[in-house]
């Protein structure tokens, strides 16, 4: 094997997180320690309208004689230290870099030769839009929009149950990073697609796609964790209230919202009245569950609803009524006539019963929903306390960012809404809020890097981090919102950089020195791939992916174990087909207190609160199971037979080929001749053992440990 990585080893990454952490409280150290309380009582100053994140965007120029604008800011600042951009990496790394960055799978092995044989900018620029085109694409982004908005189809708690159609707001948000949607259209569906779709709903005849779409978006409100028998519900529809709108400050505005609860933000220009105005724009929301006094489960509200015009509901109800006096005028003269036998009686009195109780034939989506266009009032609360109301909140946006107190909004008398989401939305997505352009592109840059330009990406305030290249920030949000709020056209832009492409190998000497943690940017960051990533590997390496896309999720097979300690099986969770368990990891279910195991031990999303960037941890288990669990020997099995029956029986073709599909590379001398040794000592001990077909048993110890390489779970 090669000796840059070894198997079953996890310490490659560790140089790197233990330097980003001491940038990072060197970063800390040189704001002063750590930021200063706020003054009492609460009073917005110069110094507060001046912080970075909340000035306007300013469209830099970029600096001169680096061509790329990418390139040339870096440059610019590592000019100034003396550095320079690292060589351009390896094609083969520049391919499985821009492959798992945009897909989330490993490279074709032909794509990799094809670029070996020409890695010219065109070359490179004509992959990079293949990528962008793939419908994989949208799997791979989608999954991290999913973390942000604490995305899961169950409530948590105790008994954990399922929300209904949640499946629906995921395939939303694969299909818009796949159609390229602009990002502020997105970000409006969410706050308010249903106010966006409510003039087709009222007047047409059926739904259009980008109408249900919009609906489907709200879904966003109702993926919270919801407590189904709580102390005190008025309390708990305050938390849910709270869980909204903490999300959407953290998701689209990169703003800590709810530290401003129960007092005024201890750091940030937000006042206690900044959080109630804007909860102001969300208290009509009819809650997720019911309230009651007492103890005892309470059931869920207005939760749900079929994605038809309202005409076709009013045509299927009129339908529907029709129906039971078809059925009841039949019963009726059963009676008067001759007497008809007991089971056609009960037959047409069961069969009216059926049609009275029959749901309408239409799809079914996890929305939002109000209860007309009068507002509910909403009260700034004690210490956020639910029973200690004070005086009233109007909707208003928060001082520091703008002066402007928006008009309420004129509805008519039968509106189903406030209609006080879209102007939030209209707010939260405006060219002019400079903080939703530059959170986005902060969020595309980390994913590229490993790291933000700004590396708190959720906390863009003044307990955040600053850029470490504010002129690149502003100058890539600023190109984001001219390019029509194109993603791919970002990822297109960033992609294209010498920066993006060059190597992460870091060579002894002044970089090292200077900026050990690369917060100049001087090289690439080598990271590990994402749970899900790992997972989709295994499967597209040993030829068993399923890429089918959509529909609802997929349950895969557990050991019995952990539904014994879950009490889970059975109850909800059925076991989807075997074909349906190989499909892409963004498709199983997510089940807060039942994590698929293989996930959650690489470090899956906590689906509680937003999360921007997930931990990368170090820990024995990871290896364990990697090595042992179900679907590791599965896979391992799997990628054996496709060896053999794509290469046959000859071990060298074999493992050249096990190379190629699993690393994208030939294998050195040295390597070959280790495969071949770990295959005869593996027979020789399946043959002691009795272990039945004992070629079999080696090769997928081998196929095993090639799973396991540093090199297949990182990418440099």
């Amino acid at each position: 094997m090669d000796e840059r990585f070894p198997p079953w080893s996890w310490r490659r990454a560790w140089p790197f997180w233990i330097a980003l952490a001491a940038w990072l409280a060197e970063a800390a150290l040189a704001q002063g320690h750590a930021p200063e309380l706020r003054p009492r009582p609460f009073a917005i100053t110069e110094a507060d309208r001046a912080h970075w994140s909340f000035q306007p965007l300013k469209r830099s120029v970029a600096p001169p004689g680096a061509g790329h604008p990418v390139d040339a800011f870096i440059s610019l600042k590592l000019r100034r230290h003396g550095l320079d951009l690292a060589p351009p990496a390896s094609p083969r790394e520049q391919v499985r870099r821009g492959s798992f960055d945009l897909l989330g799978l490993p490279p074709i092995p032909a794509d990799v030769e094809a670029f070996e044989r020409d890695p010219s900018d065109a070359a490179w620029a004509a992959l990079v839009d293949r990528w962008l085109a793939s419908p994989h694409y949208g799997e791979r982004w989608g999954r991290h929009w999913l973390d942000l908005v604490r995305y899961a189809e169950s409530n948590g708690y105790e008994r954990d149950g399922p929300k209904p159609h949640a499946w629906r707001y995921r395939d939303y948000v694969i299909g818009s990073f796949n159609a390229d949607k602009p990002y502020d259209q997105f970000v409006r569906e969410q706050l308010a697609g249903d106010e966006i779709a409510e003039a087709e709903w009222a007047s047409s005849a059926q739904l259009s796609d980008p109408a249900r779409q919009a609906i489907i978006a709200t879904g966003f409100y109702r993926l919270h964790v919801w407590d189904d028998e709580p102390d005190d519900t008025m309390a708990a529809e305050y938390d849910d209230l709270d869980d909204m709108l903490s999300t959407a400050g953290t998701a689209f505005l990169g703003l800590t919202v709810g530290c401003a609860r129960c007092h005024d933000h201890k750091y940030d220009p937000l006042a206690q009245g900044d959080y109630y105005s804007l909860l102001a724009f969300l208290r009509s929301i009819d809650g997720y569950g019911l309230q009651h006094r007492g103890g005892g489960g309470r059931g869920t509200g207005k939760i749900t609803r079929p994605l038809a015009s309202r005409r076709e509901l009013a045509h299927w109800a009129e339908g529907q009524a029709a129906r039971v006096r078809e059925l009841e005028t039949r019963l009726v003269a059963l009676g008067q006539g001759p007497k008809g036998t007991p089971g056609e009686r009960e037959a047409l009195t069961a069969a009216i019963q059926g049609a009275r109780n029959m749901a309408p034939p239409f799809d079914q989506a996890l929305v939002v929903a109000e209860n007309g266009p009068v507002p509910v009032p909403t009260r700034v609360l004690m210490r956020g306390d639910a029973r200690s109301p004070g005086g009233e909140a109007r909707p208003r946006f928060p001082a520091v960012l703008t002066a402007s107190v928006p008009a309420a909004p004129s509805r008519p008398g039968n509106a189903p809404t406030t209609g006080l989401r879209s102007v939030l939305a209209d707010w939260i997505a405006s060219a002019s809020n400079p903080l939703t352009p530059r959170v986005m592109v902060n969020r595309v840059w980390q994913h590229h890097f490993g790291r933000g330009l700004a590396p708190t990406p959720d906390d863009l305030g003044r307990t955040g981090l600053p850029p470490t290249h504010p002129e690149l920030l502003d100058h890539l949000a600023a190109e984001f919102v001219a390019g029509g709020w194109s993603l791919k056209r970002m990822h297109r832009l960033i992609m294209t950089s010498r920066a993006y492409r060059m190597s992460s190998r870091a060579a002894p000497g002044r970089a090292l020195d200077i900026d050990e943690a690369n917060a100049l940017l001087w090289r690439q960051n080598p990271r590990r791939l994402e749970a899900e990533a790992v997972r989709d590997t295994w499967l597209a390496v040993s030829g068993t992916l399923n890429r089918a896309q959509g529909g609802p999720s997929v349950y895969p097979t557990l050991p019995p174990e952990v539904h014994t300690t879950q009490d889970s099986a059975g109850k909800g969770w059925q076991d989807s087909p075997g074909v349906e368990q190989n499909r892409r990891s963004v498709y199983l279910v997510v089940k807060r207190a039942l994590k698929v195991p293989l996930l959650e031990c690489l470090d899956f999303a906590n689906s509680t609160s937003a999360l921007g960037q997930r931990p990368v941890t170090t820990v024995a288990p990871q290896a364990l199971m990697l090595l042992n669990d179900p679907f590791a020997r599965a896979q391992a099995r799997a990628f054996a037979a496709r060896l053999t029956h794509e290469a046959g029986r000859d071990d060298d073709a074999r493992i050249r080929l096990g190379f190629r599909l699993a690393v994208q590379r030939s294998p050195g001398a040295a390597e070959q001749a280790a495969a071949r040794s770990l295959l005869e000592a593996q027979r020789r001990e399946a043959a002691h053992l009795g272990l039945g077909d004992a070629d079999l048993v080696a090769w997928e110890s081998l196929c095993r440990a090639w799973l396991n390489l540093n090199e297949v779970v990182h990418v440099d």
